[in-house]
């Protein structure tokens, strides 16, 4: 019987998210660390860099079997849990984001889900996230923040507020 395999977040080592999925690759562990380019400003120039998305997260498409061999990767800390559980990351979330970091102006900003109220349910009308529905916990003209559960975060994704409608 094959095991069915599922993505998981692992917390890391603070700086450690793009060695660790270098080492886990080379382990032949399907894995993901979710790079996004960031302009920095030295005092003689700008560069373009990449850093992780989500900071001390790496995700891991692994079945049970495999989640020895991860922990044991140096820099792993722990797999993230959510009700005494590691948590699972739902397909479509990895494949959002995914999409998401392959457009030519996406710019996307974390935010710890604590202290934010659900408040207005909404419908995104337009791009990657066509049809999604989700929790406005804060809006202006540009900002919509839409709340992924199982991370434990919320992403921040600019939009025109005309591709955002009440439900």
């Amino acid at each position: 019987m094959e095991q069915q395999k599922k993505w998981y977040a692992l917390y890391t080592k603070p700086r450690w998210e793009k060695k660790i999925d270098m080492l886990l690759k080379k382990k032949g562990v399907d894995c993901w660390c979710p790079l996004q380019k960031i302009e920095k400003q030295w005092t003689d120039r700008k560069k373009i860099i990449e850093e992780p998305l989500f900071r001390s997260y790496v995700f891991v498409h692994i079945d049970d079997t495999e989640s020895a061999k991860v922990k044991m990767t140096d820099g792993v800390l722990n797999f993230v849990f959510y009700l005494g559980k590691p948590a699972v990351i739902r397909e479509e979330e990895i494949d959002m984001i995914q999409k998401y970091l392959g457009e030519k102006e996406a710019t996307l900003q974390l935010i710890s889900d604590e202290g934010f109220r659900e408040d207005t349910k909404i419908r995104i009308n337009y791009g990657v996230f066509m049809d999604r529905e989700g929790m406005v916990t804060f809006s202006d003209k540009k900002k919509v923040y839409v709340r992924l559960q199982s991370l434990g975060q919320v992403m921040v994704v600019e939009f025109p507020h005309s591709h955002v409608s009440l439900i």
